[in-house]
């Protein structure tokens, strides 16, 4: 039987090749639909591939986050405030002129985002080329002007002086137990940005508290005056480095200044050398014998780290009548920080830096010291803390301590548990 299939299945013609392995197709006759067939593949046209590609969906960009340098072409901030913007205003002198700068002058406000050119230094109210370096007074008509209207606007928030029991009322509401709202003034002194905090702490209370530690409280007047006079408010209590500042009578927070904030610290100036090789009207080995000698003073004291140091002029002060060199003890802190401590001191007392080596401030009196006159400046120092202590109050309603009271309070300016007064620094150098 198998034979006669084979021989037909020979004899028969070629038929395509099948593309299926199976026998079902032969017995039964089965037809797959047309759906069920691939058909081949058609080449397509050139034009219609570009009709295609035109109905496609465009590309997103890419996701950018946003950021603070982009504008988004709004116009750069323009602030009314008639003083010069610095990154810090109570630890740069504006009489003390860098001799270079240690980057290109890019504006820590962000590219266009302010309408006031950067020097370097600052962001200047008024522009410096209209300044006349020949005529007698170098400040133009236009500043003189800005600082009229700063003045007088300060006086209409003001308004009239607050009466004592709205004093001790405003002093015990920013105590600690009562408020946490408070703003650290550090190192850097009372920067650019906090007077953004100060503002918007006046929006929800009449005044705030501000705690100041570390080198700025070597000069604690300079502080006050600054905070005054850069946010136009007023300081109403004073103890050690708690300030309290009063917003005023007439503040209306919707009408606050523009303050444009600094995105980053710019670079600090280069300044002239603080240690010469000689001091001036000595020679080379009486600068060498000093510098060994100064070493070897008794310590008058030492600062902690962040401390409170507004008792150091005076006690330098008092140190002087007794002996020409004074050495403080300095380990532990940054260098910049006791730098910037000597050239206070060097500014304040007066005197001479002799050497800042093993972490130690050495400073002599010099040669034309008149004692006198350091009892003079003393004395009126403690007067205008005097007058100052018949204005402001303590937490308890007791005057604030004066310059002979300090070291004996501030427990701050010692690593040890008890700080010596004047009169035994003294007694001890004799």
């Amino acid at each position: 039987m198998l034979l006669p299939a084979l021989l037909r299945r020979a004899h028969a013609p070629a038929s395509q090749p099948r593309r299926h392995l199976s026998r079902l197709l032969d017995r039964y006759g089965f037809v797959a639909p047309a759906s069920l067939t691939p058909a081949p593949r058609e080449s397509r046209n050139p034009d219609d591939a570009a009709a295609a590609g035109k109905k496609r969906r465009t590309k997103k960009p890419p996701y950018r986050p946003p950021s603070s340098l982009d504008r988004g072409g709004r116009p750069p901030a323009c602030s009314d405030l008639p003083f010069d913007f610095r990154f810090s205003y109570t630890e740069s002198t504006p009489g003390s002129k860098p001799i270079g700068l240690r980057e290109p002058k890019y504006s820590p406000f962000g590219p266009g985002r302010l309408d006031r050119p950067w020097t370097g230094l600052c962001a200047p109210a008024v522009d410096a080329t209209l300044r006349d370096v020949d005529a007698e007074d170098p400040l133009p008509d236009a500043e003189k002007g800005l600082e009229e209207a700063r003045r007088r606007e300060r006086e209409r928030v003001l308004a009239e002086p607050i009466t004592p029991a709205e004093r001790e009322f405003l002093v015990e509401k920013c105590q600690k137990n009562r408020t946490k709202r408070q703003i650290n003034l550090g190192r850097d002194g009372l920067t650019h940005n906090m007077l953004n905090d100060t503002h918007n702490n006046w929006k929800c209370c009449e005044a705030v508290r501000i705690k100041c530690l570390g080198v700025p409280t070597v000069d604690m007047e300079n502080v006050c005056h600054q905070l005054e006079d850069k946010s136009g408010g007023l300081i109403i209590h004073r103890k050690s480095g708690h300030l309290i500042l009063y917003r005023g009578r007439h503040y209306n927070p919707k009408k606050r200044p523009v303050i444009p904030l600094m995105l980053w610290k710019p670079a600090e100036p280069i300044y002239p050398r603080l240690i010469k090789t000689t001091i001036e009207g000595l020679t080379i080995e009486e600068t060498k014998q000093m510098r060994k000698k100064g070493l070897y003073v008794p310590v008058l004291t030492k600062l902690a780290k962040n401390g409170y140091y507004g008792s150091l002029v005076p006690m330098v002060r008092d140190a002087f009548l007794a002996d020409e060199l004074v050495r403080i003890d300095c380990k532990g802190l940054p260098k910049s920080d006791y730098k910037k401590i000597g050239v206070k001191l060097r500014d304040l007392v007066p005197c001479i830096i002799v050497s800042f080596d093993k972490e130690q401030i050495i400073v002599w009196r010099g040669k034309d010291y008149d004692g006198n006159l350091q009892d003079q400046t003393q004395k009126s120092f403690s007067s205008v803390v005097d007058s100052d202590d018949t204005l402001v109050e303590s937490e308890n309603g007791d005057p604030v301590p004066t310059p002979s009271d300090w070291p004996s309070e501030c427990s701050e300016i010692s690593s040890s548990d008890e700080v010596l007064d004047d009169k035994s620094v003294i007694s001890d150098l004799d």
